[in-house]
Formats: structure tokens, C-alpha cells, sequence
């Protein structure tokens, strides 16, 4: 039996397609350092519980390998305090993650923050540092929200990340070294509780720069946890497990939350 020539010819370019498909690059996944609380505001102050996990947010996954943190800890008052022995391994998805609980007990923002382990990622061919904070409000006080925590790259927001209403804008300053990042790149994406599916990879980070003076703003479409990563070129290479010389992806992360307002009980 003949084979239809329409039939024949989508047949050869699927088989020339597969043949070439290997050469052609394929979409990055972004990754983000996620560090995300029970809740951005605590009218009354109290305990707050603090999740990390190394994922990529809107797709819900794969998650990867998060190493015990060389670094985390909370800024509270202008006092940094050290969380790193008080952190709780909880895998995700079969891959280490980590919690942590703290109680805050006194009025104004308390920023939590992590350094973690440098992740090798061989499909870009250099390793990922996402140094990641998140401010949270004890006794909605509004204070204390804009300080810097010293992070060797860091976003200073404008806007104050904590009582946002969906559709609100945030704006913030992309530090590198304390000193403004002109013209970094800013990804960003939310956290998918798996109703929204994408219409395709474009709509799945979201990409902006900076302008001369490191600034960035950016209008949260959808209420939950939206992440904003700024990527810098790290200042020093790192060996790969094969031997080789490679650069570092320094990542300055900030999570901020947006709410409905139809979501609220007016307390």
C-alpha cells in the first residue's frame, strides 16, 4: 500500500526533526532558593515557621538537593541571630529541604535570610548561589522592613513586602556589595499551587531589568508568594567535579506575598 505524499513528507520532517532536536537548546528551568514563612504578617507577634526548599516555583518542581545552609538567621531589632543549629531537615519531593521555628517577640520586621551551599548545575555549566531573604511583620507593627541584612548581593525594597494586596506593585534596589546593580536582571515567579498552567515556557518566569540606578518594579498579578531574583555574575570562580574552572551565579532573592482582598475577614 502507497503511503499518501502529504503523509510521507510530515513523517520525514518529524524523523528530520528528532534527528536535530538534541542540537537545539532547550528552555532553562530557573531556579529559585525558596525561603518562605506561615505568614508575612503576625498581628500578635508569636511563632512563625519558616520553610526552605531549591525548586522551581511555578512548575512545582523538580526540586533539587538543598545542602545543610552555609548560612541562616534571622535580623531582628538591628541583632542578627543564628539559626543554623536550630534548623529541621524536611525533604520534599525525596530531596533534603529544611525548616525552622522561631518566636518573635517584640513589635517590628524580622528578616529572615539564608546562604546556601553553592549548587552545581551541570546543564549550565556553573554553580548557583541564592542568597534569599524574607521580611515578616510581629504585631503588623510596619517597621523596621527596608534594612539591609549584608548580603553580598541583596535586594533593598522600596516597597514595604508585607500587607500587600494582589495587583499592588513592588519595587526594589538590586545591591551588589552594598552599592547599586545597574541593569541587573530580574527573574521572577510565583509559587503554583497547581491551578495555573502556563500557556507555554514564556509565561512561566517572568524576566525585567533594572534601570541605571539597580532599581526594579513589578505588579504581583495573582495573591501567594512571589519570588524576585536578581542575577549577578559572581566576583570568583569555583572548581567543577570535573576539575575545570567555572563561574558562579550569584543570586540575590527576596519572597514577598501578595493577598486577595475578597480572601479577608476584616479581622
Amino acid at each position: 500500500m502507497s503511503i499518501p505524499v502529504s503523509a510521507s513528507f510530515h513523517a520525514g520532517r518529524v524523523a528530520v526533526a528528532a534527528l536535530f532536536l538534541p542540537l537545539f537548546p532547550l528552555p532553562a528551568l530557573a531556579h529559585f532558593q525558596q525561603i518562605v514563612p506561615s505568614a508575612d504578617v503576625l498581628p500578635e507577634g508569636g511563632e512563625v515557621r519558616v520553610d526552605m526548599v531549591f525548586t522551581h516555583p511555578v512548575e512545582g518542581g523538580p526540586v533539587m538537593e538543598m545542602k545543610k545552609p552555609a548560612k541562616m538567621g534571622v535580623l531582628a531589632g538591628g541583632k542578627p541571630v543564628d539559626l543554623l543549629d536550630r534548623l529541621t531537615e524536611k525533604p520534599v519531593d525525596g530531596k533534603a529541604a529544611w525548616s525552622v521555628t522561631y518566636d518573635l517577640k517584640e513589635p517590628g520586621a524580622a528578616i529572615f535570610f539564608v546562604e546556601p551551599q553553592p549548587y552545581w548545575e551541570p546543564s549550565e555549566g556553573k554553580y548557583i548561589v541564592h542568597y534569599s531573604k524574607v521580611i515578616v511583620d510581629s504585631y503588623a507593627s510596619g517597621e523596621g522592613w527596608d534594612a539591609l541584612v549584608g548580603l553580598p548581593v541583596e535586594i533593598q525594597p522600596l516597597t514595604r513586602p508585607t500587607g500587600l494586596w494582589t495587583g499592588n506593585v513592588f519595587t526594589g534596589v538590586v545591591l551588589k556589595g552594598g552599592a547599586p546593580a545597574p541593569f541587573a536582571e530580574v527573574e521572577v515567579e510565583f509559587i503554583n499551587d497547581g491551578t495555573v498552567r502556563p500557556p507555554n515556557d514564556a509565561f512561566v518566569t517572568q524576566v525585567l531589568k533594572a534601570d541605571a540606578n539597580g532599581t526594579f518594579t513589578y505588579a504581583m498579578p495573582r495573591a501567594g508568594w512571589w519570588g524576585f531574583a536578581a542575577l549577578l555574575e559572581g566576583d570568583n570562580m569555583m572548581m567543577s567535579p570535573e576539575g575545570k574552572q567555572v563561574p558562579v551565579e550569584d543570586g540575590a532573592l527576596i519572597w514577598v506575598k501578595a493577598t486577595d482582598m475578597d480572601k479577608t475577614d476584616g479581622k
